[in-house]
């Protein structure tokens, strides 16, 4: 069968491997059909890593995809041969000390697909994963929004994280997929304003057909992999700050950039949550910590998701998220490369790329 590779810096490549066999009895034979292009993957394939998370080539990747069942083992009642699914990408050992405590996203010994040194990575033909990974999704969700799921149980997590109250003044740093994702949920569980920027008239467009209250494009982008000027992150704290000179109560930071980090905290109001989802290049960060304590702030850093791909199915079953509008581009497998291109340049207007493994509708 096929299998995607990181390679070396910004080089992918596909190969040929072993089929994988069912030999598990709680476990599934999957189809892989679609694999959306994440955030992540993209650090991984312009930096080869996350931190300290290191890659060591050749490295499979991606981790946001749907497939179909192929075969089941025989303890394996929920699921049979021909279901579509969405796959959480986390393999949890169930027995420690954190997933007894129901905190799954923290597991001792978690294998999450596509990340260095754990499991192997979605862009492969077939793949054997325990059915408790498995969501079955319905007739009326394509491939495509099903490979959504994923990133959308995040912004699930992040809102339960948060707990924003009907009222609540919020703002979402950051209009890609992450933070589109964190908007869908809280506009789907919450009667709150939400207030968003970006750097990309595109999403901001897209954020205000999600939901978004108020937007505002916080300047021209820089150049790739630039640090954010501060004088666009200035006019952004300026522009909310005038909105709601109060202060926010809630601040979902979706970038990554470690300056949006001190922006936040600039407009939340004081008792406020600082709600860190986006992944900075670097292991470090620096925050005003003399504000955060006169202010008694909160801050909350959100691990991938726990439990909520059910959820999201759910709620999108219900027509409470309509994920469609994050769907910007897709490519067939060998066309993998310009889409990785695609979006570690911010090209074209991307906002989320799918991979089509399979070819099958």
């Amino acid at each position: 069968m096929k299998a995607a590779f990181f390679t070396g810096i910004r080089q992918l490549e596909i190969r040929e491997v072993s089929e994988p066999e069912l030999n598990r009895d709680d476990a599934v034979l999957l189809r892989t059909d679609r694999v959306g292009v994440c955030g992540s993957d993209v650090h991984y394939y312009v930096d080869g890593r996350i931190g300290n998370q290191l890659v060591e080539y050749p490295a499979t990747l991606g981790h946001e995809f749907s497939g179909t069942i192929v075969e089941v083992g025989p303890q394996v009642k929920n699921l049979s041969p021909g279901d579509r699914v969405a796959v959480d990408p986390a393999i949890v050992c169930g027995h420690c000390d954190q997933c007894r405590a129901g905190r799954l996203n923290t597991c001792r010994n978690l294998l999450f697909m596509g990340c260095p040194g754990e499991a192997p990575g979605a862009v492969a033909d077939y793949h054997v994963l325990p059915a408790m990974n498995c969501e079955r999704v319905p007739d009326s969700m394509s491939l495509d929004e099903a490979a959504l799921v994923e990133p959308l149980s995040i912004g699930l997590h992040a809102v339960r994280l948060a707990k924003p109250k009907p009222g609540d003044r919020i703002a979402v740093l950051g209009a890609g997929p992450i933070g589109l994702s964190v908007l869908l949920c809280i506009k789907a569980t919450n009667e709150a304003t939400v207030y968003m920027t970006d750097l990309f008239d595109n999403r901001l467009e897209v954020a205000r057909r999600c939901g978004a209250d108020w937007t505002a494009n916080v300047g021209q982008p820089p150049s790739t992999g630039g640090k954010l000027p501060d004088v666009f992150l200035d006019g952004a704290t300026a522009a909310l700050t005038k909105e709601v000179p109060q202060g926010l109560d809630l601040v979902f930071e979706c970038s990554g950039d470690p300056a949006c980090i001190d922006q936040a905290q600039e407009l939340l109001a004081p008792g406020g949550t600082l709600v860190l989802v986006g992944i900075p290049r670097d292991e470090r960060v620096g925050v005003d910590v003399h504000r955060m304590r006169r202010m008694e702030f909160t801050f909350k850093n959100v691990r991938r998701q726990n439990e909520c791909v059910g959820p999201v199915l759910r709620l999108i079953e219900k027509k409470l998220i309509d994920p469609s509008p994050m769907l910007t581009h897709r490519f067939a497998l060998s066309g993998i490369v310009e889409a990785f291109d695609l979006v570690a340049d911010y090209s074209d207007g991307v906002i989320k790329a799918v991979v089509d493994v399979s070819g099958e509708a």
